[in-house]
């Protein structure tokens, strides 16, 4: 069986105004990845990396601690959903980051203020009630998500492996597939995927089939510090 390794980005710039760049937790735990990567593939037949800073940064870290070249194809396919846009039409007061970051300082937990309104909006998102008011759907995402996947075990072939540096929106969608969970299953699912975590995707000539869903032992013990969902 050949093997696809989907690998959520390193902890981002949560709070900033530039979301999409690792902070200094998140090029630790990528660091830390790729050394324990470096035991079990040392050498992936293919790299892929989404086109998002998150994604190449994480990508670039962990290859270099895996001994590797720091290099990958891009594939845009494998980004995230667009958060910016789902929080807006949710809220459009918060188009403003500064808006939005007032909003949840004014509260006891700005972060726990912030996760509410997200998982709100992201469910308002993809119950499916108000597709018009967005420029790419839920079903829209995960048809994306499953034919970026579907192409590269095909080009993969027989017996061959690839990592592929994500986001934890793309995992869970094809996970939540595989698994066939329900709306509020995959939600739940979403917010538990743990940065610089690991989902294992086996695939034969009969289909493809989730081996392993969020590992991130390499963070346990001594490197407990480093584990982060946000």
């Amino acid at each position: 069986m050949g093997a696809i390794y989907l690998i959520r980005h390193g902890q981002a710039s949560f709070g900033k105004a530039d979301y999409d760049q690792l902070s200094s937790t998140g090029m630790q735990q990528a660091s830390r990845l790729g050394e324990a990567l470096s035991m079990r593939l040392p050498h992936p037949d293919v790299v892929v990396a989404g086109a998002m800073l998150r994604h190449q940064q994480t990508a670039a870290k962990a290859l270099t601690a895996m001994g590797l070249p720091p290099e990958w194809e891009t594939d845009a396919r494998w980004n995230e959903f667009d958060h910016d846009e789902i929080i807006r039409v949710f809220e459009p007061r918060y188009a403003s980051h500064a808006t939005l970051t007032a909003d949840m300082a004014r509260t006891l937990k700005p972060r726990r203020a912030f996760q509410d309104m997200f998982s709100k909006a992201v469910g308002r998102w993809v119950d499916g009630a108000h597709d018009d008011d967005y420029n790419e759907t839920w079903p829209d995402f995960c048809a994306r998500a499953r034919l970026a996947r579907d192409e590269l075990r095909e080009r993969l072939g027989r017996g061959r492996s690839a990592l592929v540096f994500t986001s934890g929106g793309v995992i869970t969608s094809i996970a939540a597939e595989l698994m066939r969970l329900g709306t509020r299953e995959t939600l739940r699912l979403n917010w538990t995927i743990a940065n610089a975590s690991v989902t294992k995707l086996i695939y034969s000539d009969r289909g493809v089939y989730l081996s392993t869903l969020n590992e991130h032992a390499h963070f346990e013990g001594m490197h407990r510090a480093l584990i982060t969902y946000r």
